[in-house]
């Protein structure tokens, strides 16, 4: 271990050589970067994170890697004025550094060079404007790496100089672009903002013509730069608009002379469009760069933090009539699989004597504590199915997570079907996963869980656990799926239900809020490579995020607020409620956290798309459910931009416990549900849903062709459920790709088997793996045909992929439900028939 005094000893063999006299800042002066995300180009253990450096704690550290090309930077989380950045050394320090700043935390500007430095605490005077600033290593002293205790920026916020000037940053650059035409795809809308006057955007050879881009929010516009390349236009105009339909003139410029030009302009808009109207040259109009800048607008920020809101339930030990607060959501919300209710209840640290938590729909329980056992309950969390006479196949959206407990009869019942995690559990006994009676139950999911008794699934027909511990586990129906758990039983998929794998590639527990004394945290845990067993309590890695850093989102937000609130560099945290949205929710910073509780709902109204992420590292979606609207929507969800290629393996964004629904609680229609650009994308758990019951089920009022859209490369699903869409329920065309778990149902309402076939082949598998595709694999994958409004349906394969040596599918089943429909084979052409009315699996262990 190395010891901080020891830069005593070195600092006598360095002389600094730009670096002007200390200062020390004042203790009122909090920085800008404390508490902020910060990332790092390495870290030398899990120890050693980069948040350390920018936590306020002087005992915490960061380190790299021992190797001199190594980075830290901290994400303000908006624009500032940096006007001091203060380097807290360890031993291991840089001789030669830079602090660069940045605007979109991809092109740097060198603020300040010091050669020379000899360690201790280095106080740099900075003068410039970024989100983003950086210490980049280029020598280091000794032959560990960089390790800094803190690294400390101040400044102001706000990206305008001070008088309300326009502002120097681009506000376009890196934003979503769109045209109404590309001559070719190598000038592609987005080359006109991408920051790189080397690529550009140019249109067909016609007027009109226009490229515009959306800035994510309204903003007040003051200037436009345009760079022409030799093929411009003569006349132009430069509009806004606040909803990409409605369009305003800002400037509108007769005669130009092509070149660099900037058009000071007043207006406000989210959208901002060069629209030609007539061209200098025989050739269409091209760009290689149009910068946006805009200046205060003079409305205030959004507020981080505040109270949790009306739904949240916050409880501790010594809470009078907790029974009875139990007991009056599950009344109000047993059987209410539709309804708008949404309730979150969250235990302090204690012990809770006596008590057993009933969970209805839309109802979710956490424990507030770092680690389960901080939480402790002497009684039940209980899921059963009396509303639905013993089937619980619809026991829905509801969640527990994060405490211990110690069931009052030795096995706590948690009888659920999907989209009812649990996650975090420590349950000192048994657990029961199947409702009294053993009626039918169709489920479920558990992680990083210890269930120190045995867990007995008995009418469960499928079920995935991972990174968790078992006593034991006994019998199952068709699919029980194991990666990473202690216990687990030994494979068998051949003759019976089980699939075992030793550990699970990658992983990264979902985020959970706790608190840290009498502060809320959001703790954000990091990835794990190929775990076994439970995270806690070391709980190594991760980061935790104080509230303040979080828009509390709550009944009545606006998607213009959200929107907003991303900009300024906020978190989202949506509390339980019901969330109409008349814009998508653009997700554009990396390592922002989008954090549901009470399986809180975002309905698009009007056919926009529910949420769009950027093609950025660590974006982590957990916890909320998309509900379509009645207007179609083209994508629901939409992980990472149309041709995105950057790599986020060190760093991957996840979508945890997010839940698609279309239909059931009305109308709603979407043409895909889930769509994957990103590379490296790691879903975990998920149910995407298109209804079979409900409001507004029919095979064209609910109408939603894909479930999930795959293609990126290296993305990784573990626990997969996708069921009943039009067309096909998963359609996987990027490289790489990995699921381990899948459930499936077909559509049970396709008319007949004409609706159903394409390209001579009757029905569209569950999952498909696109015939370009060299490398895939997958394991433990079901899928169920119910074929009610026509029985005698008869479905070509449950799965179809290419035969390629590099594409591998192992323990694969297709089974009819009673009779209602059939399978000719699993995969391609391979695999036995279904047939009669007794429910048996058809399997193929291995393909090819």
């Amino acid at each position: 271990m190395r010891l901080r005094s020891l830069g005593v000893a070195l600092v006598a063999t360095a002389a600094l050589v730009t670096l002007p006299a200390p200062m020390t800042a004042t203790a009122a002066d909090t920085p800008l970067s404390q508490g902020r995300t910060a990332t790092s180009s390495s870290a030398e253990n899990a120890g050693t994170p980069s948040g350390n450096a920018v936590d306020g704690d002087t005992a915490t550290r960061w380190s790299s890697a021992a190797s001199d090309d190594q980075w830290l930077q901290v994400d303000l989380g908006a624009t500032a004025s940096v006007t001091r950045v203060v380097l807290d050394w360890e031993a291991a320090y840089g001789k030669d550094y830079k602090i660069q700043l940045s605007q979109d935390g991809s092109t740097w500007t060198d603020a300040k060079t010091v050669t020379g430095g000899d360690g201790g605490t280095d106080t740099l005077d900075v003068s410039g404007q970024g989100r983003y600033v950086r210490m980049q290593g280029v020598h280091r002293a000794t032959p560990w790496g960089y390790s800094l205790w803190e690294f400390q920026v101040f400044g102001t916020t706000g990206g305008t100089a001070p008088g309300g000037s326009c502002g120097t940053a681009n506000a376009a650059q890196g934003r979503p672009a769109s045209a109404s035409s590309v001559e070719n795809a190598g000038t592609p809308a987005a080359a006109a903002f991408d920051g790189d006057a080397g690529t550009r955007w140019s249109s067909q050879a016609t007027d009109p013509q226009w490229v515009r881009v959306d800035l994510g929010a309204v903003q007040d516009l003051c200037k436009v730069d345009l760079n022409w390349e030799a093929a411009y236009a003569k006349d132009f105009r430069i509009e806004a608009s606040s909803d990409g339909q409605n369009w305003q003139t800002l400037k509108s410029v007769t005669g130009a002379t092509g070149g660099k030009s900037s058009y000071d302009v007043s207006g406000s808009g989210r959208y901002v469009r060069v629209h030609g109207t007539a061209r200098a040259t025989g050739y269409g109009y091209s760009l290689w760069e149009v910068a946006v800048h805009t200046g205060t607008t003079g409305t205030p920020p959004v507020e981080g933090g505040g109270d949790l809101g009306p739904n949240v339930i916050v409880v501790d030990p010594s809470t009078p009539n907790l029974q009875q607060k139990f007991d009056q959501v599950f009344a109000q919300q047993e059987s209410n699989q539709f309804g708008s209710g949404r309730y979150q209840f969250l235990l302090k640290l204690g012990t809770y004597n006596g008590i057993n938590a009933q969970l209805g729909f839309y109802t979710s329980i956490s424990g507030l504590g770092l680690n389960p056992d901080d939480t402790q309950i002497n009684g039940d969390i209980t899921v059963d199915a009396g509303w639905f006479n013993g089937n619980a196949t619809q026991n829905f959206w509801r969640s527990a997570e994060n405490l211990a407990i110690t069931p009052s009869n030795g096995t706590d019942r948690w009888a659920v079907a999907q989209a009812a995690p649990f996650r975090r559990i420590h349950v000192k006994g048994g657990l029961n996963l199947a409702p009294n009676g053993y009626g039918w139950a169709s489920g479920g999911y558990i992680a990083d869980s210890k269930i120190d008794g045995t867990v007995g699934p008995y009418s469960q027909q499928q079920w995935y656990t991972r990174d968790s511990s078992v006593g034991g586990w006994t019998n199952g129906v068709w699919n029980m799926t194991f990666t990473g758990v202690e216990g687990a039983p030994g494979s068998n998929f051949e003759t019976g239900p089980y699939t075992t794998l030793d550990t699970t590639p990658i992983s990264r527990e979902k985020p959970f809020l706790y608190l840290d004394g009498n502060e809320y945290k959001v703790r954000v845990p990091a990835k794990r490579t190929n775990a076994r067993g439970v995270s806690w309590p070391a709980n190594a890695g991760g980061t935790s995020l104080p509230l303040s850093q979080f828009y509390v989102v709550k009944p009545g937000a606006t998607a213009a607020t959200i929107n907003a609130a991303l900009d300024q560099g906020l978190n989202l945290l949506f509390t339980p409620g019901v969330y109409h949205i008349d814009q998508t929710i653009e997700v554009d910073r990396a390592n922002t956290v989008v954090l549901g509780l009470g399986l809180a709902t975002i309905i698009p109204d009007g056919g926009v798309d529910a949420m769009h992420v950027a093609d950025v590292d660590g974006v982590r979606l957990a916890g909320f459910l998309i509900d379509a609207g009645p207007v179609n929507s083209d994508t629901l969800l939409r992980i990472g931009t149309p041709g995105g290629n950057a790599d986020h393996s060190a760093n991957p964004t996840t979508m945890q416990d997010v839940f698609i629904r279309v239909g059931g609680a009305g109308p709603g229609r979407a043409t895909d549900s889930v769509v994957v650009e990103s590379d490296d994308v790691l879903i975990d758990h998920t149910w995407i849903w298109r209804a079979d019951h409900g409001e507004g089920v029919g095979w064209e009022t609910n109408r939603a062709d894909y479930g999930l859209r795959v293609n990126g490369d290296d993305v990784l699903a573990t626990g997969l459920f996708v069921e009943h869409f039009n067309k096909y329920d998963v359609y996987w065309s990027g490289e790489r790709g990995r699921t381990i778990f899948f459930q499936n149902e077909k559509a049970y309402d396709a008319p007949n088997e004409a609706a159903i076939t394409h390209d001579g082949i009757v029905g569209y598998a569950a999952y498909k793996v696109a015939d370009s595709v060299n490398e895939h694999e997958a394991v433990a994958l079901g899928s169920y045909c119910n074929y009610t409004s026509d029985p005698t349906i008869v479905q070509h394969h449950g799965f179809q992929v290419p035969v390629k040596p590099g594409v591998r599918m192992r323990n694969l089943q297709v089974i009819s439900l009673g009779g209602m429909g059939q399978y000719r084979h699993v995969v391609n052409d391979t695999g036995a028939a279904t047939s009669g009315t007794d429910t048996v699996p058809s399997k193929v262990v291995q393909f090819p």
